[in-house]
């Protein structure tokens, strides 16, 4: 068993003091070198070292001493010494010390006196206490306050050892006098402290009496006086209406700490809505007021605890919580809007968007470190306010669109992700975003943000003067043609007049050649160059062109889009011009750049050629063109839309699924009381209690004071740990909750003998550490015993429990240890399903370093159903949506997500493919952050992917 240490330094062994050199220093007479020995001596036997032999030295040259640092030291050495023996005994060379205690007890020095009444609440053993207790008392009416308090606190430790009361028997009388006439803050702190754990009674009566005078109560006071309240209440809970003023009152105390101690106190006793309003008002007021990041984000994560449970009370405190956006800190305004998001209204939506409005012009002006990030953040909560009330998106999205040419990529994607949006679902908008759009699209410098801002071009340009509009708008920006020039040294006047439109500098070169008849010869080498010519935009030259400088860094997929775009407006054209003429010479021009992208393509300019699949999708737009019938028109102009706006339902259909499940759905038992409020009796009630009986009804009404979970859950989680053939049996409860585990172990002793010393001895394998070692007990015949041990969890590998009881027994003098079954902690108690964006998914993919592939090894035959089975057992989140695993292809591909408790991500990647004989074969892929996470969950899928385990 390990000892108990209530002192930690930190020491560097390197090369040890040994014994004697201590004991010469000890019996010297120079006050610094005894000074060192008594450090070194500390150190060595907070190290696991014995030192017997310098004790009596001790006794004999230290003891004596009036040297205030030695005497403090003196009380750390015995203080960390063992003082019993084997058996439990005190021995007997302690006597020697309590002689010295009552010197330092009555000393005229107050440090001396202070510091060893400080000692005395860490010592345990009432032989060495009992002569000390005229003493202790004596202290309590001593002048200095510094006495006073620590007079008290030992009196609280002495009282609470097992013989304590009846070493002090009218302990709680005696504090109880001091604090009447106490004056100290601290020395009353630790009074009433004394009086709230040993005698509560007697702390509840002097609360009361003082109802009216808690307000001017120190600091420390009223913490103690909350811990008193919330431990009374939750005994109880009747009796919460009598401290309900004590409440209101420290609500408006000066002390941050105290306000915010008092706000919990007050929500986890009351759902009144009134006293809910005054602590979210002073969370808000903290929110304001501390400087502290870590503070704020304990203070946030408060509101949204609140926000989930008293939402309509929070809803009008939203604009209190988005000032909070005033902080630099980005992961403050992330939780800020997080929680803004989830109180928006058709009340307050428009000052909410007006908020985020200014916030986004801000990000435009000043120039911060991360305010492309912060920029992103507002422009996606934009976005959900205006799926949410799509009445206010014509107020922002003119303002976005000035962010479609952002340096950060990322930003700019979510504006035009939103535009597009946007643009189908309000149809109003429609003519100015494209307006806007065509004047704005040479400003963007993402290839991803113009390939969507192609499409919007390509499916909303609807009338004459659009199509045209948006055929010239590319034109301009890919420039004149072709991409690129074939130049010869010969052509000498040609090639000067290509040098003004050309980017870089034609090389050429002129070599002897011998000819076949052996005469030589001048050739001439010929060599390609791409042009990047200046772009006329809204007249003004740009060089070059956004989208001619992305194609010629060889995006051919860009490219493709670009084809595609040109068509669906050749074809709208065909249905909005009346002139052939028209017509006709846009298609020739479409066409023009679709070959010349083509032979673009095929040369040798670029590093490497076009791909496959973007030549034959330019080789489809130019076929089409040239030869156009009514049932491709319909797919290109009609079909493309409508597979959109399915898109657009089933992602609304998610949204409102989720919303659903993470709505609590709680229902009454038919025979549960009933307590009309309206018949009660009024009187002496305060209105906040008042309040809080009618919430209380309305939580019973709806059941909402209903246990989670049932019987049947927790009987799952208990594990057998020895055999019933064993002389002790027994099992575990464990309880998961975030960072603890909690193991309830029950023993019985199926003896006819009574067990002595019983021990449970745990130990762990992996990240989890034992708190506390549970301690001996004594078990009569036939009885049981409930021990608990606490396990703290640091991350979400799969750990071990394993271990053994010891006891004695009358019969047997050896020890007997009886193995315990091990405990697996299953990593499924750690994870929880959860959503992110597809662009977060796959940034996260691409940055993750701990990769773990499992081969697919099932006996199941249906792709869906082995993806359920998988959803099922690693308890994931399928991201892809439900319409995009529709259909039987012989092939599925889905990306799963959760995320732990200590905010790690899990990324899993189901690839799946159908044999011919039927079976299932492909890959799993697990990524993630740390190698922990990985490994359990290829684990995990690895034992459940068969099926039926």
């Amino acid at each position: 068993m390990e000892k108990s240490c209530s002192l930690l330094i930190h020491f560097d062994k390197g090369t040890p003091a040994l014994a004697n050199e201590i004991k010469e220093a000890l019996e010297g007479n120079d006050v610094s070198l005894k000074i060192d020995a008594m450090k070194k001596a500390v150190m060595l036997l907070l190290n696991g070292e014995t030192l017997p032999q310098l004790f009596i030295t001790i006794v004999r040259y230290v003891l004596p001493s009036e040297d205030h640092t030695i005497q403090k030291l003196l009380l750390l050495y015995l203080e960390i010494i063992d003082k019993t023996d084997s058996k439990g005994r005190v021995l007997p060379e302690m006597i020697l010390i309590c002689q010295n205690l009552r010197n330092n007890l009555q000393h005229p020095n107050e440090y001396i006196r202070g510091v060893t009444l400080r000692f005395l609440c860490r010592l345990s053993e009432t032989e060495i206490i009992e002569p000390l207790i005229p003493s202790i008392i004596a202290n309590l009416e001593h002048r200095h306050q510094f006495i006073r308090r620590y007079a008290i606190l030992a009196m609280m430790s002495i009282y609470k050892l097992p013989q304590g009361e009846q070493l002090l028997v009218d302990a709680p009388e005696m504090i109880e006098k001091a604090l009447a006439t106490e004056q100290d803050p601290s020395a009353k702190r630790n009074a009433f402290l004394m009086l709230f754990t040993c005698a509560q009674d007697r702390a509840v009566n002097y609360l009361l009496t003082h109802v009216d005078s808690v307000h001017e109560w120190g600091e420390l006071l009223q913490m103690v006086v909350l811990d008193l309240i919330r431990k009374v209440c939750r005994t109880n809970p009747r009796e919460k209406g009598k401290y309900m003023k004590i409440l209101s009152s420290l609500l408006n105390a000066p002390s941050t700490a105290v306000i915010y101690e008092c706000a919990g106190t007050l929500v986890s006793l009351s759902s009144a809505p009134t006293a809910i309003r005054g602590a979210a008002n002073t969370y808000c007021q903290l929110l304001l007021s501390q400087s502290d990041n870590n503070v704020k984000l304990i203070v946030l994560d408060q509101l949204n605890e609140l926000k989930t449970s008293h939402r309509d009370i929070m809803v009008d405190m939203i604009m209190d919580v988005l000032r909070a956006l005033s902080s630099p800190n980005l992961d403050i305004r992330r939780k800020t809007i997080d929680i803004a998001l989830d109180l928006i209204t058709p009340r307050n939506i428009d000052e909410v968007v007006l908020t985020l409005k200014k916030e986004v012009v801000k990000t435009q002006s000043a120039e911060l470190e991360k305010n492309g990030e912060y920029r992103q953040m507002l422009v996606q909560a934009i976005h959900s306010c205006a799926i949410k009330f799509p009445e206010v998106a014509s107020t922002v999205v003119h303002l976005l669109m000035d962010f479609l040419g952002d340096n950060n990529v990322a930003s700019a994607l979510d504006v035009v992700l939103f535009v597009r949006e946007i643009i189908e679902t309000n149809p109003k908008l429609r003519v100015s975003v494209i307006t806007r759009l065509l004047d704005t699209f040479y400003q963007i410098r993402s290839a991803r943000v113009c390939s969507c801002a192609l499409w919007i071009i390509g499916e909303y340009c609807l009338s004459l003067s659009e199509v045209e509009s948006g055929i010239s708008t590319l034109k301009q920006c890919l420039g004149d043609l072709p991409f690129y020039v074939v130049s010869e040294e010969g052509d000498t006047t040609d090639s000067s007049k290509r040098t003004q439109q050309v980017s870089s500098i034609t090389v050429s070169s002129r070599r002897p050649a011998i000819l076949a008849d052996g005469t030589y010869a001048t050739q001439s080498a010929a060599s390609e160059t791409a042009i990047a010519a200046p772009t006329l935009v809204q007249g003004s030259l740009v060089s070059p062109g956004n989208l001619r400088a992305m194609v010629l860094t060889g995006d051919f997929f860009l490219s493709a889009v670009v084809a595609c775009t040109l068509t669906k407006l050749v074809l709208r054209l065909e249905e909005v011009q009346p002139s052939k003429a028209e017509v006709n010479k846009a298609s020739a021009g479409a066409l023009l750049i679709m070959v010349s992208m083509l032979q673009l393509g095929q040369s040798s300019v670029l590093p490497h050629p076009i791909d496959n699949d973007s030549y034959d999708r330019i080789v489809l737009c130019i076929r089409l063109l040239c030869n156009t019938g009514d049932e491709p028109r319909k797919i290109w102009l009609q079909l493309c839309r409508q597979s959109f706006v399915k898109m657009l339902a089933d992602k609304q259909f998610r949204e409102t699924e989720e919303i659903k499940a993470k709505a609590q759905i709680s229902h009454a038992q038919p025979d549960d009381l009933i307590d009309f409020y309206h018949l009660k009796s009024r009187k002496g009630m305060s209105q906040l209690e008042l309040e809080d009986a009618v919430q209380d009804d309305l939580k019973r009404a709806t059941g909402e004071f209903t246990k989670d979970g049932d019987d049947a859950n927790k009987l799952n989680r208990i594990i057998q740990l020895t055999g019933f053939s064993d002389p002790v049996y027994a099992e575990a409860y464990v309880t998961v909750h975030h960072y603890d585990i909690v193991l309830d172990v029950t023993v019985v002793n199926r003896t006819k003998e009574t067990l002595q010393n019983l021990c449970l001895e745990l130990a762990t394998m992996g990240d989890l550490k034992l708190v506390e070692r549970p301690q001996n007990y004594t078990l009569a015949p036939e009885s049981s015993k409930q021990i608990r041990a606490n396990i703290k969890v640091s991350s979400t590998e799969t750990g071990v429990i394993f271990g053994n009881i010891v006891y004695e027994s009358s019969n047997v003098l050896e020890r007997t240890v009886v193995v315990l079954s091990d405990i697996h902690i299953d990593i499924m108690d750690y994870i929880s399903p959860a959503s992110c964006p597809d662009a977060a998914f796959r940034n996260m993919w691409a940055e993750f370093e701990w990769e773990n592939k499992v081969a697919v090894n099932t006996i199941i035959q249906d792709e869906k159903e082995f993806l359920n089975h998988i959803i099922k057992s690693t308890n994931m989140k399928c991201l892809t949506a439900q319409s995009a695993l529709d259909g039987e292809c012989g092939f599925l591909a889905a990306n799963l997500y959760a995320k732990s408790v200590f905010g790690e991500d899990a990324l899993v990647n189901v690839s799946v493919e159908k044999q011919v004989d039927g079976k299932l074969s492909g890959y799993i892929r697990i990524r993630s952050k740390t190698q922990g996470i990985a490994l359990s969950l290829g684990d995990k899928i690895t034992l459940k992917q068969k099926g039926g385990s």
